[in-house]
């Protein structure tokens, strides 16, 4: 994540300059404290988008969107890669939401001032677009599938103020993908503290923004998704008979005392959440009731995606374990998508070994350092890979699932 000093910062490693501090007193009214886009960064961009967060944004939904190749090849689509949103990042800074935050909480010191580090170069790729592009085109990526900063899911608050902050970051999207539909499809957000307010915005985002879905945490304020105290199974049923895509990504682990040093809630903390979510949701039949939702799981689907043969055999020896689906477990896990961010062409030859080409994407994570700055080069490093295969791990399959004609 990208995190930022509090303005009065006088630390002396962190090398600000007495124009930056002065800066950063005059924004201290309108820049989070905690975690935002570095004061000044995309300020721009952000005075000129703050006029249209008063009102809906009118964008053109982006489903007829044609993509075009004139030279013939396939077209490669990043489908993990995330956008800040400034406007919405400046409403929210007093709510102070880093104090919500596992990331944050389950933090060292030198994780924090790395992260603050960060901010020098990435938080204009994080808010902006011109440098997004660039490195779009120098890592051969046509077409990024747009979904929101983690940190800008807003779980914690009262349910019809989350709802509206989904809808300015959705709003937000649809306008990035309306301004650049030869580049962008989006994915949206939607307030799971509330399921009939998550149930509006999912349509809403679907049905009048024309995102291809939504991405949601791992968990909701610790919850697990399949908690009977959030009651989400009627969002479920709402994704399902639209036929949507719901993006899982992590935002840290939320029992993260033992995982505070060498980054390890974001190293462990992440594909464990993840981990946890995707077995909950098979194990309590939510994948089995709604067969229609295009699952994806984020960074190469965590540690279930790699070790599935143990709830397997779970399933086989326990009543425990039964008391719900009626196939075991890996059958359900199959119908997940999974991105090919695994760091190792070993680790990926598995994953698509196991669960096939068509259920594997291109993914960056962009624009963080825990991502993967040569996406095709990982891909091309996988022994004995078909061509055929290939070309739908580049594009085909997310073409296919985010319906991009």
């Amino acid at each position: 994540m990208f995190f930022t000093c509090l303005p009065s910062c006088s630390d002396p490693s962190h090398s600000h300059s007495a124009n930056e501090r002065m800066s950063r007193s005059e924004d201290e009214s309108s820049i989070n404290p905690e975690f935002a886009y570095e004061a000044g960064v995309e300020r721009a961009f952000a005075t000129k988008s703050s006029s249209k967060s008063k009102t809906s944004v009118k964008v053109k939904p982006s489903s007829k969107v044609v993509v075009k190749n004139s030279k013939g090849k396939h077209k490669i689509v990043d489908i993990h890669c995330h956008y800040l949103n400034p406007v919405v990042n400046q409403k929210t800074a007093h709510l102070n939401a880093a104090q919500y935050d596992p990331t944050v909480i389950y933090a060292n010191k030198l994780t924090n001032d790395t992260n603050i580090a960060q901010m020098k170069t990435r938080a204009p790729k994080l808010t902006g677009i011109t440098e997004r592009l660039k490195d779009m085109d120098k890592m051969g990526v046509d077409i990024q599938a747009v979904c929101p900063a983690p940190y800008h899911y807003f779980y914690f608050t009262e349910p019809a103020y989350g709802a509206e902050l989904a809808r300015e970051v959705n709003e937000g999207i649809a306008q990035l993908v309306s301004d650049h539909p030869d580049r962008f499809v989006g994915m949206g957000s939607v307030p799971l503290q509330n399921p009939e307010l998550a149930v509006q915005e999912l349509e809403y985002a679907v049905k009048k923004l024309g995102l291809r879905g939504v991405e949601i945490n791992t968990n909701v304020n610790g919850m697990n998704l399949t908690d009977p105290r959030l009651g989400l199974e009627k969002f479920f049923a709402k994704a399902n008979e639209l036929g949507t895509v719901i993006f899982m990504h992590p935002l840290g682990f939320t029992q993260g005392e033992r995982l505070t040093n060498h980054y390890f809630n974001n190293v462990i903390g992440n594909p464990l959440d993840t981990t946890i979510a995707v077995s909950h949701l098979i194990f309590d039949g939510v994948v089995a009731r709604h067969p229609k939702i295009k699952f994806i799981a984020a960074h190469g689907g965590g540690f279930v995606a790699h070790y599935w043969a143990r709830m397997d055999h779970a399933w086989r020896a326990r009543p425990d374990t039964r008391t719900v689906i009626k196939k075991k477990p890996s059958s359900y896990l199959e119908k997940f998508y999974f991105d090919t961010i695994t760091f190792d062409p070993r680790m990926l030859k598995n994953l698509i070994d196991r669960y096939g080409a068509d259920h594997v994407m291109l993914g960056t994570d962009y624009p963080y350092d825990m991502g993967e700055d040569d996406p095709r080069g990982l891909i091309a490093e996988v022994n004995k890979l078909k061509a055929e295969d290939r070309k739908l791990i580049e594009g085909g399959n997310a073409m296919k699932i985010f319906k991009i004609k």
